[in-house]
């Protein structure tokens, strides 16, 4: 892949679209007699057959773009990395990356599910599965950098974080749970959380 973007690069890819297909009698014998040519013409075609497949591993190399799930994923590998190592500033830099790209994927993960519901339900039901993964990623984000903030002595800055996942999530779901768990020694929220079927 790398050197054939290499060879792309050194090359006028407009001009290399725009040679005609069939060049007649005489434009053959111009390519049969010009190495160089011939060279450009057949690397046009590899690119034109290539290019789906080459634009998608460019986007998802691109370990910083908001399409990114991998780049997510390394963020939050990242960001645990600062945690242990107590750099909490990295860390929660990190994961408020992290928090921008499954947030991001999660919209529109959805947006693409609105539009297929009742269509194509296949498909609808394909994204709206991603919907749900990449918004657990994010929540789980979000409840790390709660949890940073409170290192860095700054509840204030974990409670909204806090509520935004137990919006989220459902209130009994384990990350709901913690997330109230932390409202409560933050202090901010006074009544436990009750069993299901406790009685009170």
């Amino acid at each position: 892949m790398t050197r054939l973007i290499s060879r792309i690069s050194g090359l006028n890819i407009k001009y290399l679209l725009s040679l005609p297909l069939a060049c007649g009698i005489f434009g053959s014998a111009i390519i049969a007699s010009n190495p160089v040519i011939a060279q450009q013409l057949a690397l046009r075609d590899s690119i034109t057959e290539d290019a789906p497949n080459l634009h998608n591993a460019l986007l998802l190399a691109q370990s910083d773009s908001l399409l990114s799930l991998e780049g997510g994923k390394k963020l939050m590998n990242e960001a645990s990395q600062a945690i242990d190592n107590q750099d909490y500033d990295g860390a929660a830099k990190k994961l408020q990356n992290a928090r921008q790209v499954f947030n991001q994927l999660s919209n529109f993960y959805l947006e693409l599910y609105d539009s297929f519901s009742g269509i194509e339900n296949r498909i609808a039901d394909q994204q709206r599965q991603k919907a749900l993964a990449t918004g657990q990623m994010r929540d789980e984000a979000t409840y790390q950098l709660a949890l940073v903030h409170r290192a860095q002595n700054q509840p204030e800055l974990s409670v909204p974080l806090l509520i935004q996942v137990i919006r989220s999530q459902n209130p009994r779901s384990e990350l709901g749970k913690k997330s109230y768990q932390q409202l409560l020694e933050i202090g901010f929220v006074e009544e436990a959380l009750s069993e299901p079927n406790s009685s009170r």
